[in-house]
């Protein structure tokens, strides 16, 4: 069986995606299908597999599967790629549409200037911070998940808990306790899967560490559930600004500097997360499965 595909990437945060849009595409696991083809010496190479499909809820569907195989509640680098396909491919007859992702309906805008795609803006929703719908635990009745105390391995640290569709933990450099080094060295293969499998974590987390620069400037590193440190991950930077509002460390607006590029997020007064980046495709080709 051959399969057509699209390699796309934003910010780094690369993925294999698969248009479902003009033909169905059926296949008997998914999952195993997105290890084969995530695989970066015998696959294709990837952070994971996404299908572009059509929806009865928004005008397409987002349909993600991680490196691992399982299954992605949301992934902002991938909605940015998934919004180029659909535009470059003249399935959506504005720049404005809509997206479904497991369920959620997100809100797109393709920015051109001169006919090109400049940046896509995506309103990635209300972040939530109800622990045990992010889901964290957490002893007693707290109602939020922030600046709480936590060992994973051997370093200790204070997260705070954000949810953007999926869960993760904010953690400031300066709150690690047993490091001592530059946030570029932090050996985050070393702690990733001590945050990401720890008991707090029911459905495990994906960990952003985060250095401020200033008000208005961070450093992110981010190790991601299924799928281990990307170059990028736009639910983190937007959990990220949240984290940093909660904590007084910067204002509603920031810039986000990953290792594979830059990301603009922007927490409105409506409490809707915008987040702002590129979306480049990198090859298409042909595959056997």
């Amino acid at each position: 069986m051959k399969l057509d595909f699209v390699k796309m990437e934003g910010c780094g945060n690369d993925y294999v995606y698969v248009d479902c849009v003009s033909s169905e595409f059926a296949y008997p696991d998914k999952a195993k299908l997105a290890v084969k083809l995530s695989d970066r010496h015998f696959g294709i190479g990837g952070d994971g597999l996404i299908f572009v499909n059509r929806s009865e809820k928004a005008g397409f569907e987002m349909e993600m599967y991680n490196a691992d195989g399982s299954r992605g509640e949301m992934c902002g680098n991938g909605m940015r790629c998934v919004a180029k396909l659909i535009h470059d491919r003249g399935y959506a007859k504005e720049n404005k549409f809509t997206v479904e992702s497991m369920g959620s309906v997100k809100h797109i805008e393709v920015i051109s200037r001169m006919g090109d795609i400049s940046e896509i803006s995506v309103d990635m929703g209300e972040p939530i911070l109800v622990p045990e719908k992010i889901p964290v635990l957490l002893p007693g009745d707290q109602e939020k998940a922030v600046n709480i105390p936590i060992t994973a391995g051997k370093l200790s640290a204070r997260y705070t808990g954000v949810s953007m569709g999926n869960p993760h933990a904010v953690i400031f450099m300066d709150s690690l306790d047993g490091y001592s080094g530059t946030f570029s060295g932090f050996p985050i293969e070393k702690y990733g899967p001590s945050f990401e499998y720890h008991e707090l974590f029911p459905a495990r987390i994906n960990t952003e560490f985060v250095e401020v620069i200033d008000k208005e400037t961070v450093n992110m590193r981010v190790w991601e559930r299924g799928s281990g440190e990307t170059f990028a991950c736009g639910t983190g930077c937007c959990a990220t600004l949240v984290a940093c509002v909660l904590n007084g460390r910067t204002g509603r607006e920031i810039t986000v500097r990953l290792k594979g590029g830059s990301l603009k997020i922007r927490w409105d007064l409506d409490n809707h997360i915008y987040m702002t980046g590129p979306a480049r495709t990198v090859f298409t080709g042909t595959i056997t499965i």
